[in-house]
């Protein structure tokens, strides 16, 4: 896989993934980065801003790397390891790669414990989710299964509650208590939670809209979200 961005080659190369390449600007001169490079002993190969370009969608900031696909963790090992107040976050097909990677930053940075994904229509860890996450990704343990419904009835036997995001049917999500071990279901980016998915759901959570426009962005409810809950355990 072929990730872009100072943040994200940063956090690569102070983790454990192997890079077997790294691609930089001719003008590329980040001592910091360079240091851990040369530590490494990764093959370096300089091009021109033009190259670089046709290389890389986004904005690479001088540095394009090859690393080993991403690793996604175990479902067995995660019910093995749950903790007794697990923190975990399931994202119901979403679809668009830059809310994710936005997401899973704000997962990071709120230390949720698992974020589950199912392998069928849902976007997968790529590129531009490397890049959107600012390197959070690699620090986030990302669970895909496949099917989402067992393992959410799963994890309601190791005694986590379920809670949905939708805007029928539910309470203001400031009225649920997020001290118990929780898992919160953020659904896609249109359709929102599929129908048995959201029947498997303990409690169903809704942010009051004031505004003409009745939803939010994704990435956007889901920090919303994700926060109310740390704000509750703290």
């Amino acid at each position: 896989m072929r990730v872009f961005g100072k943040n994200v080659v940063k956090e690569i190369l102070n983790g454990k993934k192997k890079v077997s390449l790294i691609y930089l600007s001719d003008n590329f001169n980040d001592r910091g980065i360079l240091d851990k490079i040369n530590d490494r002993n990764i093959l370096i190969k300089r091009l021109s801003k033009r190259d670089m370009d046709k290389l890389s969608d986004g904005k690479h900031q001088g540095i394009i790397a090859e690393v080993e696909d991403y690793k996604y963790y175990d479902e067995n090992k995660m019910f093995s390891n749950l903790s007794d107040n697990p923190f975990i976050v399931i994202l119901d097909h979403i679809e668009d790669p830059h809310n994710f990677g936005a997401i899973i930053r704000t997962c990071e940075a709120a230390l949720v414990s698992y974020v589950i994904i199912p392998k069928d229509r849902c976007v997968k860890v790529n590129a531009t989710v490397e890049k959107t996450s600012a390197g959070a990704i690699e620090n986030v343990k990302i669970v895909m299964v496949t099917n989402l419904n067992n393992t959410i009835r799963k994890l309601k036997e190791h005694g986590v509650w379920v809670v949905g995001t939708a805007m029928e049917g539910s309470v203001n999500y400031t009225e649920i208590d997020y001290s118990m071990p929780v898992a919160l279901v953020l659904g896609n980016e249109g359709a929102g939670m599929s129908t048995l998915v959201k029947k498997n759901c303990d409690f169903l959570a809704s942010i009051p809209m004031r505004g003409k426009v009745n939803s939010l962005n994704a990435s956007v409810a889901a920090g919303i979200m994700i926060y109310e809950v740390v704000r509750r355990r703290s």
